[in-house]
């Protein structure tokens, strides 16, 4: 009889030891709090506090280790409160980790940005859930995206907006990467994100037999499929991780195809952008401790206006609020300041100036009064306004633009919640200021012919369908005046400023910013920083700045992306709701 080819006892070794090497490796996807606090973060990369375009990378796995810990706990059984509960850590603590900054201005805001807005974003990601229990893992987990996405479109416009972390929004800090953003937008931005993470997500469960699917992986795959990568050789990793590698790489090359043939369009202008540096909490506002007389205030702004202006310069930015004074709109012009300014732009004709400046105007009557008014016996009806004043020249009527994306809980309260956080205050009026439902763009330069300005004001320039409606109503320049010193030293100031970036690529404008401090600059069609002042000092800088009319994609059409998106959303519910009850108590949860 023939010899045997092997012994059992080194082939049970050889079988054992993978076993214990893959236990060992994948401990921690048994840990849900651990899994919740590396996805927040990996996501907080792309909202660093000094933003860089290697951290963005991160955005592509960020996703990764909550889908292993709400797969994980899928398998196990857990009951619906703990999946909800380790949800919740994980977007609790990338709220907490991104915009913690918002507490500086007023603690209680702070902690309801947080607090809430992570209360928001379970919403998409339970709908994905139960879309999966009822429809199966592939169109469970191709909803997700969906669900997400059709909620950061509905944060764009609703009374509780906060899309700051909007996942397109990340990549502010790499602009070379998404230049297709004038096709997309930056929720283009956010399609890519999900895209990339559940295409390493799809691999990992190959990787990992504790977490792979019994009947199929993440999008689709037979387990024929999916078990040579599982025991197959280490060399079969690489050609595993092409496609999600490919997916990450090809919008940059992309981009950058886009990038190195586009050149900047338009005529050109020159501008000066002003940044007092006016500390809010002590010498911005009357009653601070070491408040600065209005008088003065307007002095600091003419003098450094000064120092930059030449014969060629055609528009002075001044920040925010840099004239704070309530102002009357309709006796406005009998105000000395008001004097003075015209005064000063006398003396340089061919310049326009564009200035924060806090307004009021009054109602007739109760009938005429808008939703905001307030009402005094002394007064009647009357709204107050966070505006732009442009100044075409020395005599011209002076044109308003009324801020339209407003702070909620700040300058927004919606009736919801009035009577909870009526008392908070940031610096300024308490309550819901006035807004405006269009997008003004003033009219062109005297001097000038192509300088159509769009006023943007602080918080807006967050919003890319918001700035888009600026270009197509014709505005050949983003001005964005704010005051970012509410943040003190923080992430917030340096976010924004990148964000405008984002705005100039979706409409392919140049940006003028001035900011009473924080950052104060220029950036171009392409979304390249080409001048920014050093934060926390008064300073001012001059620019020439492209004035293109040409419409991007993104601008015609808009957000197509999330409009579909949200259709798509309600199609899916639909689907799930009847499906569940036609299945129901007979369909497990896992399919």
């Amino acid at each position: 009889m023939p010899r045997p080819l092997a012994s059992p006892a080194p082939a049970a070794k050889t079988d054992t030891a993978p076993t214990t090497t893959s236990t060992e490796r994948t401990s921690l996807l048994r840990q849900p709090a651990v899994l919740a606090v590396l996805g927040a973060l990996l996501l907080w990369g792309g909202w660093a506090p000094y933003p860089s375009a290697p951290l963005s990378l991160l955005l592509f796995v960020g996703w990764v280790p909550y889908l292993v810990l709400e797969r994980q706990l899928t398998l196990q059984g857990a009951r619906k409160r703990h999946v909800f509960a380790y949800t919740y850590l994980f977007l609790v603590l990338w709220n907490a980790l991104t915009t913690w900054w918002v507490s500086y201005a007023e603690l209680s805001a702070g902690i309801a940005a947080v607090v809430l807005n992570a209360l928001l974003m379970c919403l998409p990601l339970m709908a994905f859930r139960q879309t999966k229990k009822r429809l199966g893992n592939r169109v469970g987990y191709l909803s997700l995206p969906v669900f997400w996405i059709a909620f950061e479109q509905l944060h764009l416009s609703w009374d509780l907006t906060w899309p700051w972390l909007t996942l397109g929004n990340g990549f502010a800090a790499a602009p070379q990467w998404v230049q297709w953003y004038e096709y997309t937008g930056f929720l283009g931005g956010s399609v890519w994100v999900w895209a990339v993470n559940l295409l390493f997500f799809n691999e990992l469960l190959k990787h990992i037999p504790s977490l792979s699917m019994s009947t199929e992986a993440v999008l689709g795959a037979r387990p024929s499929a999916v078990a040579p990568v599982i025991a197959g050789p280490a060399k079969s990793v690489p050609f595993a991780l092409a496609i999600p590698f490919l997916a990450l790489l090809l919008p940059i090359l992309l981009s950058y195809l886009i990038g190195a043939t586009y050149q900047e369009k338009g005529p050109t202008a020159e501008v000066v952008v002003v940044q007092p540096n006016l500390d809010p909490y002590v010498e911005k506002f009357e009653g601070g401790a070491k408040f600065v007389p209005y008088e003065q205030q307007l002095t600091r702004l003419l003098a450094l206006s000064e120092q930059k202006l030449t014969p060629q310069t055609r528009l002075v930015l001044w920040p925010e609020t840099a004239l704070e004074e309530s102002y009357w709109q309709n006796t406005i012009e009998s105000n000395p300041k008001i004097r003075r300014i015209r005064e000063w732009l006398a003396r340089h004709p061919g310049v326009a100036l564009l200035t924060g400046i806090t307004t009021i105007d009054s109602y007739p009557n109760k009938e005429a009064a808008s939703e905001t008014a307030r009402f005094r016996d002394d007064l009647g009806y009357y709204d107050i306004f966070n505006t732009g004043a442009y100044f075409a020249n020395a005599t011209a009527p002076i044109s308003f633009y009324h801020k339209s994306r407003l702070v909620p809980g700040v300058e927004k309260i919606p009736p919801v919640l009035a009577s909870v956080i009526s008392h908070i205050d940031l610096g300024g009026t308490v309550g819901s200021v006035g807004s405006q439902p269009d997008r003004t763009v003033y009219p062109a330069h005297e001097q000038a012919p192509a300088l159509r300005v769009a006023p943007i004001i602080c918080y807006e320039s967050i919003y890319g369908d918001f700035v888009a409606e600026y270009a197509k109503n014709g505005g050949t320049l983003l001005s964005v005046i704010t005051n970012d010193a509410w943040w003190h030293d923080s992430p917030g100031y340096r976010q924004l400023f990148n964000h405008g970036a984002l705005r100039c690529i979706e409409t392919r404008r140049d940006m003028a910013r001035s900011a009473n401090t924080g950052f104060t600059g220029f950036i171009n069609q392409k979304g390249e920083v080409t001048q920014r002042e050093q934060a926390w000092i008064p300073t001012a800088s001059r620019g020439t700045v492209h004035l293109n009319d040409e419409v991007t994609f993104y601008v015609r059409f808009g957000e197509l992306i999330g409009r579909g998106t949200q259709i798509l959303a309600v199609l899916l519910l639909v689907v799930a709701i009847v499906r569940g009850r036609q299945r129901r108590n007979t369909t497990p949860l896992l399919s």
